[in-house]
């Protein structure tokens, strides 16, 4: 039921793998992390300047804006279990993956014709739901491209590389912005140029991993056999705590765009340097995807992810301690959400990868990664409810108890498994 494809049929006609660091990790992998840097570009230029875009240039409340985070995290949720179903069934990743690629282009060029908070929101909707049918499919494409043992290693590369991107574009917005004062429209027209960018490169650079024949079906079916159904998913159980965990400690995941406007609150930060807030995390997260990855992949995928929302912990506790407002206070939440990030990223698709039979990788990621983005989705709205009725500051302290209980319990439960186990 567990059967997991073999190495060589999982990277056979893939082009050579580069040398030096990323001496093990298979073409396919390395295309897709560099599509991944190129569209990261594009997209956080965007995000770098939306938080004060709506809410400083368009007027959107604290509330409305936790609606619009929580839309960015989870409104496409069942569009991923959509294109997941539709990859697997087809054999037809990439070009799920590149439809999701080209309709994110598509929006950045529609946010210049768009001017009030909700439609700004309807564009970022059709933007989330191009990254609700990509993100799946190219997670599989890199997770058929590896043996089990080497998921994490792999994952970290294409993190790396993806974050790459996620710090260059903010100082991309930077340097647009330093030009043109105000500048939000000359910031979506060169992201937009960039995401087309990205569509081409995947077509022609990602090649599509090849599928092993069913596991969950009988051996001597017909390797043309039926899709199994999605329910057979249920029947794995290291995918259902995963699923549980994700949702669990995803509802009181405090989104990093919250956590910019309370340091820019706190430093009195000027509009044109916002964007440099999340370089410092892409920086991060960046030196530390593959050390991360591996150690994933040495010390258990679970304890990692666990200790990366431990990290979390620590970033809105550090906000909320009485430390003076300077760069030791910005340089320790940087640094501990960047660190967060990459110890829950990839990690989480590397724990579930090997779990999943090659004919429903797809979905299974897809379940997962919904699973997640409705618990953020839910705790998106949560959070801004609570900053608007009560401040930020309390909101925060709301949301560090909510994650630190989580990961009490969260942590006390695969305690009592591994007891019985043994």
């Amino acid at each position: 039921m567990y059967l997991s494809t073999s190495r060589a049929a999982d990277i056979a006609g893939d082009t050579p793998a580069p040398k030096g660091p990323l001496r093990a990790v298979p073409g396919t992998v390395f295309a897709l992390g560099l599509v991944s840097l190129v569209t990261d570009v594009s997209a956080e230029m965007v995000t770098a300047v939306l938080p004060l875009y709506l809410m400083a240039g368009l007027g959107m409340s604290p509330l409305a804006f936790g609606a619009l985070d929580g839309l960015h995290q989870g409104a496409t949720a069942l569009l991923r279990l959509a294109g997941g179903r539709i990859a697997d069934r087809t054999h037809r990743r990439k070009l799920v993956a590149g439809t999701g690629y080209a309709l994110s282009a598509v929006c950045k060029a529609a946010l210049l014709a768009v001017t009030t908070p909700w439609s700004v929101a309807a564009v970022l909707a059709a933007d989330r739901t191009g990254k609700g049918l990509r993100t799946a499919p190219r997670d599989a494409l890199i997770s058929l491209s590896v043996p089990p043992e080497e998921q994490g290693r792999a994952f970290g590369v294409h993190r790396a590389l993806d974050t790459a991107g996620a710090l260059l574009g903010p100082l991309a917005a930077f340097g647009v912005l330093w030009v043109a004062v105000d500048g939000y429209e000359a910031v979506f027209t060169v992201s937009c140029c960039i995401a087309v960018l990205g569509v081409v490169m995947l077509a022609l650079f990602v090649r599509e991993a090849p599928t092993a024949a069913p596991a969950i079906v009988p051996a001597a079916a017909s390797p043309r056999a039926p899709l199994p159904p999605v329910r057979t998913l249920l029947r794995l159980p290291g995918l259902r705590r995963l699923c549980l965990t994700a949702a669990v400690l995803g509802l009181f995941t405090v989104g990093d765009a919250f956590l910019y406007l309370l340091l820019q609150r706190r430093l009195d930060l000027s509009a044109a340097y916002f964007p440099l807030l999340p370089v410092g995390t892409a920086a991060v997260f960046l030196l530390a995807a593959l050390p991360v990855g591996r150690l994933a992949d040495r010390l258990g995928r679970r304890r990692v992810f666990l200790g990366g929302h431990a990290l979390l912990l620590g970033a809105c506790l550090l906000l909320l301690a009485p430390v003076p407002a300077g760069a030791p206070l910005v340089a320790g939440v940087l640094a501990l959400l960047g660190l967060f990030y990459a110890a829950t990223d990839g990690v989480l698709m590397a724990a579930a990868g090997p779990l999943l039979p090659a004919e429903l990788r797809t979905t299974g990621l897809a379940a997962l990664q919904t699973a997640q983005a409705l618990a953020r989705f839910a705790g998106s709205l949560l959070f801004g409810a609570a900053w608007t009725l009560w401040g930020p500051g309390q909101a925060l302290g709301l949301a560090a108890g909510g994650l630190l209980l989580s990961l009490a319990a969260v942590a006390v439960s695969g305690g009592r498994r591994a007891g019985r186990s043994s």
